[in-house]
């Protein structure tokens, strides 16, 4: 009898060792809305979507790359995948929710590469990332809020 029992766990147990093995990493998931293509004859895109998410960016980055705090919530899978056909000088990546206090975290084309930001101005409190050295490759991109699940609807854009 205590030989079934001690059988039963360590099948148990290797079940859950086996099954924690094969869940795909967060950023092998596919995104949650449409993706933008940058690239000499399309230098600006935009795409739509809405916030609900309930995971921590800071689970992800707690800074980036230049030393900004990476704050909000959004859902473990990017909301949306942008894709640099060239390397680019410089990119902004702009949310329009209306206003709404949303962030943005971006992360490519290494894993490693952050880029997150928070409030266009004082006033307009969408968030935006401008920044210079963008290489060619997949980002993804995140949107959040300050509050775990807020829901807003918003246009993502990017210009040069």
């Amino acid at each position: 009898m205590n030989q079934l029992r001690h059988n039963h766990r360590q099948a148990a147990l290797m079940g859950l060792l086996a099954s924690l093995l094969v869940v795909p990493p967060v950023f092998a998931q596919s995104a949650n809305f449409a993706s933008l293509s940058v690239g000499p004859g399309s230098p600006s895109a935009s795409t739509n979507g809405y916030t609900a998410g309930f995971f921590p960016l800071s689970n992800i980055a707690g800074r980036d790359r230049q030393g900004n705090v990476c704050t909000g919530f959004a859902t473990q899978a990017p909301d949306h995948i942008l894709v640099l056909q060239q390397d680019m000088a410089s990119l902004a990546i702009q949310v329009d929710s209306g206003g709404n206090d949303t962030t943005l975290m971006i992360q490519g084309p290494e894993d490693g590469t952050i880029r997150c930001g928070q409030d266009t101005s004082r006033r307009n409190t969408d968030a935006r990332i401008a920044d210079e050295n963008w290489r060619a490759g997949t980002y993804r991109i995140w949107v959040g809020t300050h509050t775990q699940g807020q829901r807003y609807s918003y246009t993502l854009s990017t210009s040069q």
